[in-house]
């Protein structure tokens, strides 16, 4: 929360400076922007030498939307600190297979795992065109809250016999699992069609892990984003 605040402070500080330095012919301004989220998990290799995994991760869809304030700093480049909303996280379809010849199991999971976060990107951007820029930054995440939705399909098998048992889920999980601070490294672009309008991509990586008090390998945030930007002039 504490690093959040400082972000804020560092991005309230850019827009004062820039607003005093920036000519009338470029003004700062502001806008609103929504877009489609393409979500995955970084995961570690599954360990355990007696049950064998077949992991299939999917790209879990979300959506992002917020606003933004765009600031001139010089004839090309411009920061663009902004403050979204953003859902993350992954769908996976997993399956865990066990056997010593007279007993075994074979689970199928299928999960959906949503991360929801408010998220504050500084992007430094720069005018290839009029029209035209790519853009590179740091995004500083606070976590709201977790949901894991799926369902499971276990099939035991005991000599002879099978039973299989399905059970759907709908939970969320405590916060303590997870840290409330994320953040990560955005590079993207953007194309304005009007004075307005933007078409705008962005890949965003995870540096910190998702989970807290991890002694394994880190689980990290990856999105890829698309959408529209509408800026007030």
């Amino acid at each position: 929360m504490k690093k959040l605040i400082l972000g804020l402070a560092f991005a309230g500080s850019l827009l004062v400076n820039a607003q005093e330095k920036t000519k009338s012919s470029s003004p700062v301004t502001f806008g609103v922007k929504a877009g489609f989220n393409a979500t995955t998990l970084s995961l570690p290799d599954w360990q355990d030498e007696s049950v064998q995994y077949d992991g299939n991760q999917k790209i879990k869809p979300g959506f992002n939307a917020g606003v933004f304030v765009n600031i001139p700093v010089a004839e090309k480049f411009s920061i663009q600190p902004e403050l979204l909303f953003s859902q993350m996280g992954s769908k996976s379809k997993d399956t865990y297979t066990y056997s010593d010849g007279f007993y075994g199991f074979k689970t199928e999971l299928d999960d959906k795992f949503t991360l929801n976060y408010i998220v504050l990107p500084l992007m430094v951007q720069y005018n290839i065109l009029p029209q035209l820029y790519v853009e590179a930054g740091p995004e500083f995440g606070l976590l709201l809250g977790a949901k894991s939705k799926g369902e499971t399909t276990t099939t035991e098998i005991s000599g002879s016999k099978s039973v299989t048992t399905t059970k759907s889920y709908s939970n969320k999980p405590p916060m303590e699992l997870y840290n409330k601070f994320n953040f990560g490294i955005g590079i993207g672009a953007g194309y304005y069609f009007t004075q307005n309008l933007a078409a705008t991509a962005r890949f965003t990586a995870g540096i910190t892990d998702i989970r807290s008090n991890n002694s394994g390998d880190a689980v990290r945030n990856n999105a890829f984003q698309v959408g529209l930007a509408y800026k007030f002039k």
